[in-house]
């Protein structure tokens, strides 16, 4: 494994991480998680992340579980508010009520005295920034929280935040999680310019396109019974990339993959570690077997031509 620093802070995390959203607490059980988790581990994987939200603090519980039998000092654990947890009027958002509450609600359910990194799961246009960032500067006071996070913020909304907090004296944002593959590739214009220019490490997640790009599924095929695509709970965002523009694309890539004797999923994880900005890569796995295979991509090598290439894929 390899490892880069989280933006202009101390702090380093492997050039690939592994998060819990769609997997623990809902289609894989506690035991597989923590089997998944183990391997992670074991592959020098430092950096785990989680929500509240996910799974409605069930996978809050299974991380903190897998994660305390190793040394706290060996590991980078994140996680997160915004989302609903509740139906009260209170029970979402970044207010420094929501926030305060979230925060040790989920060090209980982790077990942990601490989290490395709190993110704001999104940005809340209903309280004021100097309110949300304030509340979490006081959890890092407290020693409840040692960096700030927020994830899917526009470079607009990064900028204000640090203006706030320089203004206050406050902590400053040190990582970013956006989505970002080869298919969505938005925070290129504007995010990562910012991010690069004010010390913000980016930590991004669907490197893979929810599956798109892990080669299972294919031009012609049909859908496999046991992937995300056949769930009738899948997103609709997800199905509807599964267009034959789309899968044409995969060909191609899969044939550069091909070339490099690498699989597909490698190839996307390594093209994400050549791009500026970029801390690590997050990813998902519901087999053990799929984050020993991931973590190889931190040692791929694409040469100029073969970035171009990819390039002419998606002009």
């Amino acid at each position: 494994m390899k490892y880069r620093r989280l933006g202009n802070s101390g702090l380093k995390i492997s050039e690939i991480s592994l998060g819990s959203w769609l997997t623990y607490g809902n289609s894989i059980d506690k035991k597989q998680a923590v089997r998944i988790i183990d391997k992670a581990y074991e592959s020098g994987i430092n950096s785990f992340d989680t929500a509240n939200v996910y799974a409605q603090g069930e996978a809050e519980k299974i991380v903190g579980e897998a994660l305390n039998r190793y040394p706290r000092e060996s590991y980078v654990l994140a996680t997160k508010a915004f989302w609903p947890m509740g139906d009260g009027p209170n029970d979402r958002g970044l207010s420094r009520k929501h926030i305060i509450e979230q925060a040790n609600q989920s060090l209980k359910r982790l077990k942990h005295d601490y989290v490395d990194i709190f993110y704001c799961h999104r940005y809340d246009s209903e309280t004021p920034l100097e309110e949300t960032l304030r509340a979490i500067d006081d959890l890092i006071r407290q020693g409840k929280v040692l960096y700030v996070g927020v994830s899917e913020w526009t470079a607009y909304q990064i900028v204000e935040g640090l203006r706030v907090q320089d203004r206050y004296l406050l902590d400053r944002i040190v990582v970013n999680q956006p989505v970002y593959n080869m298919f969505n590739r938005y925070i290129e214009d504007s995010v990562v310019p910012t991010a690069l220019e004010n010390g913000i490490g980016l930590v991004v997640f669907s490197p893979l396109a929810q599956g798109l790009l892990t080669g299972k599924y294919r031009r012609g095929q049909a859908v496999p019974e046991d992937s995300r695509a056949a769930d009738p709970k899948a997103n609709t965002y997800f199905k509807d990339s599964l267009t034959e523009e789309n899968l044409e694309k995969v060909e191609k890539l899969m044939a550069i993959a091909g070339e490099l004797g690498v699989s597909l999923s490698q190839l996307a994880l390594a093209w994400i570690l050549h791009q500026p900005g970029i801390t690590s890569a997050l990813i998902g796995a519901s087999r053990p077997e799929q984050v020993e295979e991931n973590v190889k991509a931190v040692d791929i090598e694409l040469s100029a031509e073969v970035l171009d290439r990819i390039e002419e894929i998606f002009a």
